[in-house]
């Protein structure tokens, strides 16, 4: 065996250790950020012209790289929207580089993409869609949003009436910053209906009102959303759609988070109208288990979607040939190169059921009503607002601030938790607070009482 062979197996050996030992563990560290100068002091130069060695940098991660990062599956990891990708999710993910699948067009990658759609098929059935209606993987959120509202661009092009005018969307100041930012890209205005709480019907019709002759004739898109990444509220589907259908609008709902609780039966009824949708934004990065990047665009009508995105090149061809035989997810979404990104959600999928999933979505739900009556229970707390699926906003009575900053970073140098402030519209102010999002169900009640309790 050659010598550069013997280094790979044991460098292999070395990986796979180190992973077994990563999904086996019953607890893991935080972990905390570390500043720049302090890392390249701790393992100096890594990128020199003989190179350093797999061993040794193997080495510098364990040791002072891998702890400067905040794993997002850490029970206690309770800040922004974190995630719990199941064991078999991870190991597959292995599975999905070690194969080396390039996942854009069937040609190449036809088991990979296959997987894809087996996994897809699931996720379709769960918004209530018509037959027909499919979608594919993205890299998160924002891709999925550009590529759903383009499409929906595109769409509304074809009338040679549009084709120089700059489209207008409508959302809320609720809907995540992706939907501002993908506006920027796609080159289209937004109007921001100025509610935290859930966009009604009422509400959007209010909004079109206000707009002048020419910014309702440049109309095309409105941009709802299912389970907002702040307080985890679910717009009225069924109104705004409504709306949406009576002035001939796109309805695209942002279910990036909210979208895992689609199967959940005690909370499936608050998402009706998603099955009206146009398009429809899910991260299965999120609330379905996966690992980081995972996100997903459907589509009611894919056609709208291959006539938007497909991409035409001589070296392409080969591709779109009959010899081909099958789905190209790069038709339909604003990415040529991708990885089957799916394939970790399959596996799971596989792996555990989808029961299993419904009873892990059900605990999340759960452990934000837990958490909702023991802030009641607290002298010095009480709710902002009534949790909503499994997101928390409360207050600690007489904080400032800066006091919430202060106890968030104070937990994370210990090692103890990640819990981070947000703010919530109160009136015309906006009032800060502190929040949960609970996504992992191995997080406890006592995580909680102890999170709770540290805030004296």
């Amino acid at each position: 065996m050659h010598k550069i062979d013997i280094e790979l197996v044991e460098m292999t050996l070395d990986v796979m250790k180190y992973v077994i030992g990563r999904v086996s563990a019953t607890e893991h560290k935080i972990g905390k950020p570390r500043k720049s100068e302090e890392l390249k002091a701790a393992v100096g130069e890594t990128i020199t012209e003989k190179g350093v060695g797999g061993e040794y940098a193997f080495n510098l991660w364990k040791e002072h790289l891998a702890t400067a990062n905040v794993p997002v599956d850490h029970p206690r990891n309770l800040a922004f929207v974190p995630a719990s990708p199941t064991k078999a999710a991870i190991m597959f993910d292995l599975i999905t580089s070690a194969s080396s699948i390039h996942g854009a067009y069937w040609m190449e990658g036809a088991g990979g993409i296959f997987c894809e759609n087996e996994a897809m098929k699931w996720m379709v059935s769960l918004t209530g869609l018509p037959e027909g209606a499919f979608g594919v993987f993205t890299s998160g959120g924002t891709a999925a949003n550009l590529s759903a509202i383009v499409t929906a661009r595109e769409h509304w092009r074809e009338n040679p009436e549009y084709q120089r005018e700059k489209g207008l969307i409508i959302t809320s100041i609720g809907a995540h910053s992706s939907v501002k930012a993908m506006a920027k890209v796609a080159d289209v205005d937004i109007v921001m209906v100025d509610s935290e709480e859930h966009l009604t019907g009422d509400a959007l019709k209010e909004a079109i009102a206000t707009l002048t002759a020419h910014q309702r004739k440049c109309l095309f898109a409105v941009v709802a959303t299912g389970g907002t990444t702040n307080a985890g509220i679910i717009d009225d589907l069924e109104s705004v759609s409504k709306v949406c259908e009576d002035e001939n609008l796109w309805f695209h709902v942002d279910a990036a988070y909210g979208g895992g609780a689609l199967v959940a039966d005690s909370v499936r009824h608050l998402f009706n109208g998603i099955e009206k949708a146009d398009s429809i934004t899910i991260d299965p990065h999120k609330w379905m288990f996966s690992p980081y990047d995972c996100g997903a665009v459907i589509y009611r009508n894919m056609e709208l979607a291959k006539n938007a995105h497909s991409q035409q090149g001589s070296y392409l061809e080969i591709f779109k040939d009959e010899g081909a035989h099958g789905f190209n997810p790069t038709d339909y979404q604003i990415q040529l190169t991708r990885r089957v990104r799916g394939l970790p959600l399959w596996f799971s999928l596989a792996t555990h059921g989808t029961d299993r999933y419904k009873e892990a979505v059900e605990r999340g739900l759960e452990l934000a009503q837990i958490a909702g009556r023991l802030i009641e229970a607290h002298p010095n707390l009480e709710l902002v607002r009534e949790p909503s699926l499994s997101c928390v906003l409360y207050r600690r009575i007489g904080w400032q601030p800066e006091d919430y900053t202060h106890w968030t970073y104070e937990n994370h140098e210990k090692g103890f938790a990640l819990v981070t402030p947000t703010k919530w519209k109160n009136g015309d102010t906006y009032e800060t607070c502190s929040r949960f999002c609970f996504i992992n169900p191995d997080t406890t009640e006592r995580d909680i009482e102890m999170i709770l309790e540290s805030m004296v």
